[in-house]
């Protein structure tokens, strides 16, 4: 498969790595993009692989809650400007859409978009009619809702709205209760952007996955066969400690590791808790603007 100038600069910016070393592996991969991912980070030339892409679109996340915060909705709205995302009618707009999230039987974006929106017809007719009063491009890009049994949610918002997190905390105790702990673990979890809740969370197939990679990138390294697998064992748990939530140092208090804040949270009020679910939704990630002006300056680098 031909590797061009365009998966090249994808690569980059999913990796870090430097462009040649992007193309080399790219070819080496025949075109296969994970593949070509995994054996950057075998070659220990990526710092992380970042699947989720550059942050290229404007907009806004917020999040909903029913009166006890038994049950939680977040969703994300998008915009071409940062200066329509502060816009007071689009804020409003996008509240009300999480409210409706909160309450909506199909989680699905379609049957979302047909939902009635006041005197406007359907949500998206009422989009409609906002990207014509705005004269912006908007998508109600994703939303997802959260409850279960025994489980209170609490919600932190950052810059604005351009990160929302949403925080499952299984107790018998009550949302005031715990509003100050599920909101310094949601505050965690959008600075540190880990992967898990906690290693149960983890698939053995990511695990073996991972062992793989971090097996080629000791051997690489010249480290006798012999110890490979010992050395994986440590790497492999210093690299869950990161990744799990519960396991990375609480950023308030580095003495103490986010269970153990919770532990001790839980102690003082006398009442179980724990953290089972969160869900991050940063605004635009993933999704890529145009700039073909520095896809060509790679293809001139490249010589393709």
């Amino acid at each position: 498969m031909a590797v061009t100038a365009q998966m090249v600069k994808e690569l980059r910016e999913m990796t870090g790595a430097g462009m040649m070393d992007c193309k080399k592996v790219l070819v080496e991969a025949d075109g296969d993009m994970d593949k070509a991912v995994d054996l950057l980070r075998e070659k220990g030339l990526a710092k992380a692989a970042k699947k989720a892409g550059r942050v290229a679109s404007e907009g806004l996340v917020k999040f909903a809650f029913s009166e006890d915060a038994r049950r939680a909705a977040i969703i994300e709205v998008n915009s071409e400007t940062d200066f329509v995302a502060k816009n007071d009618e689009f804020v409003d707009f996008v509240a009300t859409l999480a409210g409706m999230a909160l309450n909506a039987a199909d989680e699905s974006l379609e049957a979302f978009a047909a939902l009635p929106y006041g005197d406007e017809g359907s949500v998206q007719e009422a989009l409609g009619n906002k990207i014509a009063k705005i004269g912006e491009n908007m998508n109600i890009r994703r939303f997802h809702k959260m409850e279960e049994d025994g489980c209170v949610y609490v919600g932190y918002s950052h810059g604005g709205g351009k990160i929302g997190v949403v925080i499952g905390l299984k107790t018998e105790a009550s949302a005031e209760e715990v509003a100050v702990v599920g909101k310094d673990v949601a505050m965690q979890v959008a600075s540190m952007n880990p992967q898990f809740v906690d290693e149960t969370a983890i698939s053995p197939e990511y695990l073996e996955h991972e062992k793989g990679i971090l097996i080629q990138q000791a051997l690489a390294e010249g480290k006798p066969a012999d110890i490979v697998e010992k050395m994986v064992v440590g790497r492999l748990k210093k690299e869950l400690k990161e990744t799990c939530l519960v396991e990375q140092k609480f950023v308030k208090n580095s003495d103490l590791s986010v269970k153990e804040y919770v532990e001790q949270v839980a102690k003082e009020i006398g009442k179980a808790i724990q953290v089972v679910s969160m869900i991050r939704y940063e605004v635009g990630e993933g999704i890529e603007k145009k700039e073909e002006d520095f896809a060509a300056e790679v293809a001139a680098q490249l010589g393709n």
